[in-house]
């Protein structure tokens, strides 16, 4: 291999001595010799090798220069975060397994700052949030909408408390808050979840707490439920854990008795007064 290229179009000038430029017949030789090289470097290009180097497209300016591409490794691919993501999404224990191994990041997160756990959270693929957590996830990170592991476990993986049980055995704060400034009780409350307010109120979790709205998660049970059995069961399991049956919401100053007589709430309206309500 030739130590350097002519650049296609510029003749290289003839060398110069100590004594000044190299003249008479040698000098000829070299001007012609290199002016031989530069058309035939031209048209087969530099160097030896089967592969021509294609025309520039351009003669103006100097010639570009190349680009050397490290050779990649596990570390420096952010393609392995983008696939334990991915994965973590729908559930893919193998292909989770695989990112890690190839040293994909868990605190890596997407645009909407959810990280692989906040996504495999919100499928309640628990098998991978197992994975993912053992490899240092933390339940308690949120998303940009204030989405955590944990928050996720309490109200949108429905009555399934798989997830937040292996949440709250790895340091899961049940005084976290959502967006509504709501507690995990407040959010199970308002859909329902009988097993979920059981496992929350054992916990620990603030029964009375007061989100954003006014309300705690009696009310929220009484004025977003239907007074179905499940709704019904919430209340009562909420009673039982000590709820402030009595405590007006905090806009208009409505008791829950009160609210559930004026959404015919019967069942729920004899627990209350059972429990002593007033209106």
């Amino acid at each position: 291999m030739p130590r350097s290229c002519p650049v296609r179009g510029r003749p290289v000038a003839p060398s110069t001595g100590r004594s000044g430029p190299i003249g008479g017949r040698l000098g000829r030789v070299l001007i012609g010799c290199s002016l031989i090289g530069s058309v035939l470097i031209g048209a087969s290009g530099c160097g030896s090798g089967p592969m021509a180097v294609p025309a520039p497209t351009s003669t103006v300016g100097p010639a570009p220069t190349p680009t050397v591409v490290a050779d990649p490794t596990p570390t420096d691919r952010p393609g392995w975060d983008e696939l334990l993501l991915e994965a973590a999404g729908r559930g893919d224990v193998p292909a989770v397994r695989l990112a890690l191994d190839a040293q994909a990041s868990v605190h890596t997160a997407d645009r909407d700052g959810q990280t692989a756990l906040v996504r495999a959270a919100y499928g309640n693929h628990v098998a991978v949030a197992q994975v993912l957590i053992a490899a240092g996830a933390d339940v308690n990170r949120k998303d940009h909408t204030v989405q955590s592991a944990y928050l996720i476990a309490t109200a949108e993986v429905g009555d399934d408390p798989r997830l937040l049980e292996l949440t709250l055995a790895h340091g899961a704060d049940v005084r976290s808050l959502d967006s509504w400034n709501g507690t995990g009780l407040i959010r199970a409350a308002d859909r329902g979840f009988p097993r979920i307010i059981e496992r929350l109120l054992a916990a620990g979790c603030p029964v009375d707490h007061i989100n954003r709205l006014g309300w705690t998660a009696l009310h929220e049970a009484v004025i977003l439920g239907d007074g179905s059995p499940r709704y019904v069961e919430v209340v009562r399991l909420l009673i039982a854990g000590g709820a402030d049956v009595d405590l007006a919401t905090q806009r208009d100053g409505r008791r829950p008795l009160a609210l559930a007589r004026a959404r015919g709430h019967s069942a729920i309206a004899q627990l209350l007064a059972e429990a002593g309500a007033h209106e």
